[in-house]
């Protein structure tokens, strides 16, 4: 996998914001990507070095649609902490 199919979006939540003060960044990433080829995609993207990743699968939510029932999508998300070295990721342009 190319290492733009790995990483397909950043998760902007409260919790995720609050987390870049501590250099831990939170994507969307490809359900069938792994630990490695995540830690490889954000090194290769965004020219950082990469300290650890953490990995958790969602469940898609039952929803309703008057009588029809489905569910969301699954999807996987990647906690991405870099190392004490590493330059800031520039998700959002501050300036």
């Amino acid at each position: 996998m190319e290492s733009r199919d790995v990483i397909l979006r950043p998760i902007v939540t409260e919790a995720s914001m609050a987390a870049m003060d501590d250099k831990r960044y939170t994507f969307e990433v490809d359900v069938r990507a792994n630990k490695t080829q995540v830690k490889h995609a954000v090194e290769d993207i965004f020219d950082v070095k990469v300290a650890k990743v953490n990995i958790m699968n969602v469940k898609g939510k039952k929803k309703r649609m008057g009588r029809y029932e489905g569910y969301t999508r699954k999807r996987r998300k990647a906690i991405v902490t870099l190392t004490a070295e590493s330059k800031e990721i520039q998700l959002f342009n501050e300036e």
